[in-house]
């Protein structure tokens, strides 16, 4: 069993969506294959196909949940002693040297990455780029947009 870094948020996160699928989301589609069978013929019954699947796409979930909870390898940075050099967990201030734009990153798992947030996967290309490196070094990235070049500005354990 491989252990999976995770952050306590992310750790939090998944937690919370567990108990969701159990207590809310299991069930409403319980409800839902109950009533679809009280309207008569399953094999043409839209609704009752619709639940059946979605109590698939739930019990899925429940197991992928489970199964990374118990491969879970909390990493609290903050409990680690800043040396400056960017490990998983950590936050990374950067400087995109193409466009002069600055950026922060914070290095999380799998299931917590969101670009939109800037919490991006520890295996990802920038990722990847980015561990073992120290503040004040440069990196070049290669995208699915082409080489990006940085400078890390700033490595903080938050």
């Amino acid at each position: 069993m491989n252990k999976e870094p995770i952050t306590i948020n992310g750790l939090q996160k998944l937690k919370k969506e567990l108990e969701d699928l159990k207590n809310v989301q299991r069930p409403k589609v319980v409800e839902a294959i109950a009533e679809a069978r009280s309207h008569g013929d399953l094999k043409e019954n839209a609704e009752y196909h619709a639940a059946k699947e979605q109590q698939a796409l739930i019990e899925s979930r429940v197991i992928a949940i489970n199964d990374l909870i118990a491969r879970a390898n909390v990493i609290d940075v903050t409990k680690i002693e800043n040396d400056g050099k960017i490990i998983f967990g950590s936050t990374v201030k950067l400087q995109d040297l193409n466009t002069e734009k600055q950026i922060n990153y914070k290095l999380v798992g799998q299931d917590e990455a969101d670009i939109k947030k800037n919490l991006i996967f520890f295996r990802s290309p920038i990722g990847k780029a980015l561990i073992g490196k120290n503040k004040g070094e440069m990196i070049v990235v290669n995208t699915p947009s082409g080489e990006k070049n940085f400078e890390i500005l700033n490595v903080e354990y938050i």
